[in-house]
C-alpha cells in the first residue's frame, strides 16, 4: 500500500502546479469547472451557519458564498501555500477577512480543531477530490468534521462517458496534465444510493456532478 503524501510533499507538488497558474486560475477555470455557481445557489445557508471548503484554492467559492449568504462563518483549507497567498489577497480585496478564515493542511488530515471550532454544518469539496491523492481519506475527514445534522457538498468531474469515446479520452489526457483524476468509483457508488439522504445531479455528458447530502 502506498503511503499517503506528507504535507510538505503534496504542498510542494501543488505549489509547482499552481505557482504561475494561480494568477490566471479563476479566469481560465470558469470555462471548464462547471456547476460551482449552481451548487452555491442551492446551499440556502442561514445567517450564522458554518461552512468549510476543503481545497479552497484562490477562495473564489468562499468569497461568492460570503456575498450570497451574509452572516455565514466560512473557512478554507488548502495544501498549497502559493494558492493560499492568492486566496488571502483575494479575501483582503473583498474586505472579508472577518468572515473567512484560511489554513494550510492536507484534506485527509484536517479537523475542526485547526480552525478552533468543534464541527461544521457544511463541508464543501469543489473540484478538489479529483486532485487529492487520498480522496477517500479526505471524504472521511470531511464527514467526521460535520455536526450531527451537517451536510456534505461536492461538485467535481464525472466519468465523462456521455461525451463520446474520443472526447472522453482527450479530456482525460488533458486533465492528467494537471494531476486531475475523475473519481469514477465515487460517482458510481453515489448513483447506487441515489435519492437516499441527499440529491445527486449529473451535468451534460456526465461531465460533472453535484452532490448535496446529509452526513455520510
Amino acid at each position: 500500500m502506498r503511503a499517503a503524501p506528507s504535507l510538505d510533499a503534496h504542498a510542494g507538488l501543488m505549489d509547482r502546479v499552481y505557482r504561475r497558474q494561480r494568477h490566471v486560475y479563476d479566469f481560465t477555470r470558469k470555462y471548464y469547472l462547471f456547476g460551482r455557481d449552481r451548487l452555491i445557489r442551492g446551499l440556502s445557508l442561514a445567517p450564522g451557519t458554518s461552512l468549510v471548503e476543503v481545497g479552497c484554492g484562490t477562495a473564489r467559492n468562499l468569497i461568492a458564498i460570503a456575498k450570497a449568504y451574509p452572516g455565514t462563518r466560512l473557512y478554507g483549507l488548502d495544501a498549497s501555500q502559493a494558492m493560499l497567498e492568492s486566496a488571502r489577497s483575494a479575501v483582503r480585496r473583498a474586505g472579508l477577512e472577518h468572515r473567512i478564515t484560511l489554513r494550510q493542511g492536507l484534506a485527509e488530515d484536517f479537523t475542526p480543531a485547526q480552525f478552533g471550532v468543534e464541527s461544521f454544518e457544511n463541508v464543501l469539496f469543489s473540484y478538489s477530490l479529483s486532485m487529492i491523492p487520498d480522496w477517500r481519506g479526505a471524504l472521511a475527514a470531511g464527514s467526521a468534521a460535520l455536526s450531527s445534522s451537517g451536510r456534505l457538498h461536492v461538485v467535481d468531474f464525472g466519468d465523462l462517458t456521455g461525451l463520446g469515446r474520443l472526447a472522453e479520452r482527450a479530456m482525460r489526457g488533458w486533465l492528467a496534465l494537471f494531476h486531475v483524476t475523475p473519481r469514477v468509483e465515487f460517482l458510481a457508488a453515489l448513483e447506487r444510493v441515489a435519492g437516499k439522504n441527499g440529491r445527486l445531479t449529473l451535468l451534460f455528458g456526465r461531465y460533472a456532478f453535484i452532490l448535496s447530502r446529509d452526513k455520510m
